[in-house]
């Protein structure tokens, strides 16, 4: 099959997948790619994940990694090519190159209420949009100028891939969130519902 004239995907059956995190410091990214590797782990995966920290200060660009695999994962490397981005601060497209080694045909998740123009005009990637910020702070994690965002972009980067399953990632929040953990699961639930994505070709949204 192919979507949007790209060849669909077949996340569940590939070899070794690799995603790329972009936040910043204080935004819970590292975070954000413990609870998808525990998801995912869940759902019968060998996984892998840490982060790559530059000048440690709240605000400043941080990036996580996240490896799976039906099979052991013996690489160590930072990832150089993911197959998928997260970009929880849509800041970053202005000075981060997020894309950077992004294989062809690999999802964009950023968090923003539409995709950013920057994005409208790369051919060849699947992009989309979650308004993570707005969902987190209508479910009071943390606050508006600073709402905590991780666990709605792991419930709407569960719905592109279509893996983990939801109900991986509801019950990694449960165990492994402490502070509001019932408003964290609504958020992840409420993203997953709610993210959309856009055609590069057709430039178009397409909801899901």
């Amino acid at each position: 099959m192919t979507i949007w004239g790209i060849p669909e995907f077949n996340w569940e059956n590939a070899v070794m997948q690799e995603i790329r995190f972009h936040g910043r410091g204080g935004q819970g990214t590292v975070v954000a790619s413990v609870l998808l590797a525990k998801a995912l782990f869940k759902a019968g995966y060998y996984v892998q994940t840490f982060p790559f920290f530059g000048v440690e200060r709240r605000g400043a660009p941080v990036e996580a990694y996240l490896r799976y695999d039906h099979d052991k994962i013996c690489v160590r490397t930072n990832v150089y090519e993911p197959n998928a981005v997260v970009v929880q601060d849509a800041t970053l497209l202005n000075g981060v190159e997020v894309t950077r080694g992004l294989r062809p045909g690999g999802w964009v998740l950023v968090n923003a209420p539409d995709i950013p123009e920057t994005l409208k005009g790369m051919p060849g990637l699947r992009v989309a949009s979650v308004d993570a910020a707005t969902i987190a702070a209508d479910n009071r994690l943390g606050t508006r100028t600073h709402p905590i965002i991780n666990t709605a972009m792991v419930g709407a980067f569960a719905k592109i891939l279509t893996i983990p399953p939801l109900t991986a990632i509801t019950e990694t929040i449960s165990e492994e969130i402490h502070v509001k953990p019932a408003a964290n699961i609504t958020a992840a639930e409420t993203a997953f519902e709610q993210v959309r994505t856009f055609d590069t070709g057709q430039t178009r949204v397409v909801e899901s």
